[in-house]
């Protein structure tokens, strides 16, 4: 923070740009104390408008960059960006239902959110979201996200001064505690994950192994557990359309001997497995999740219906 205003008085408006810049992009770089204090110092409506008109076009440029990667790459980029968040399988399933739900309005939001802006501008390349609407909410969404940020610069000015003091004087202590506190969160995070890997533990079946099964003319009963979202993207022939909180509609009438096959597309067929541990509970003893889910099968070069 004691750095925050030689910098700021050096480069000015070109480090607040590339700040908001890599901090949209991905980069953990905080731009909130950022536009915080550059506002106060800027010491004026007219110089905060400045800043405002700079931010919004950092984030419009950070955005398009994701934009175009979800275009461009589809909703694979899309689990590979979630495969970095600590919880990839939540990640990928609470996007697209804030995205459904909401549409291009959620990206004026989106910021508010964490971890939600860059996969929201991702998704929204991902449906194919026209460009002119997907510029209009997300420059309405930087707008107010940067405005919350310079609005409390531009009032409390003459207090970011003493705020800037405090936080020298907490010095190292104040960043251990931070960092404590950041470690505590991650490990929490981790821990729990670990424990939803070990309770989904079972067997799976491979790609080459269903296949098998559909050539010799025994396909087992094959249940594709993603989002709506994905459903129109292609599903493994013969597969039905299931829901992750009601999977009992899809196997009413069903064979508890009968095998059954479910796939996802999340990482470590997570969701899944939360539906093969449903059914098991209902009785069928012959549930296996598809290993790799519909990226494996895509990668197989298997035709999808």
């Amino acid at each position: 923070m004691d750095s925050l205003i030689p910098l700021l008085a050096q480069y000015g408006l070109a480090f607040v740009f590339l700040n908001v810049l890599l901090q949209q992009g991905g980069l953990p770089l905080p731009s909130w104390p950022t536009l915080v204090v550059a506002s106060a110092l800027a010491g004026s409506a007219a110089g905060s408008w400045l800043l405002l008109l700079v931010v919004v076009l950092a984030a419009l440029a950070a955005d398009l960059g994701w934009y175009w990667i979800g275009r461009r790459y589809g909703a694979r980029m899309l689990r590979k960006i979630c495969r970095l968040s600590l919880s990839p399988d939540n990640c990928i399933r609470q996007t697209e239902n804030i995205y459904l739900r909401w549409g291009p309005k959620s990206l004026s939001i989106a910021k508010f959110i964490p971890g939600f802006a860059s996969l929201a501008a991702t998704l929204a390349g991902v449906s194919r979201t026209r460009p002119s609407l997907f510029l209009f909410y997300d420059a309405v969404g930087a707008a107010l996200w940067a405005g919350v940020a310079l609005l409390l610069g531009y009032l409390f000015r003459d207090a970011v001064s003493d705020i800037l003091i405090t936080l020298d004087r907490l010095g190292r202590i104040g960043l251990a505690l931070i960092a404590a506190a950041l470690a505590v969160f991650v490990l929490k995070k981790w821990w729990q994950r670990r424990l939803l890997l070990r309770r989904l533990r079972m067997d799976r079946i491979s790609v080459p192994q269903l296949r098998a099964l559909i050539d010799k003319g025994a396909a087992p009963l094959i249940l594709d557990v993603r989002s709506a979202a994905d459903h129109g993207t292609g599903r493994i022939p013969g597969a039905l359309p299931v829901t992750l909180a009601d999977p009992h509609a899809a196997v009413a009438g069903v064979d508890k001997d009968r095998e059954v096959v479910i796939y996802c597309a999340c990482p470590n067929e997570v969701s899944a497995a939360k539906v093969a541990k449903m059914l098991m509970a209902m009785g069928f003893s012959r549930v296996r999740p598809l290993l790799g889910g519909i990226d494996a099968w895509r990668e197989a070069g298997f035709a999808l219906a």
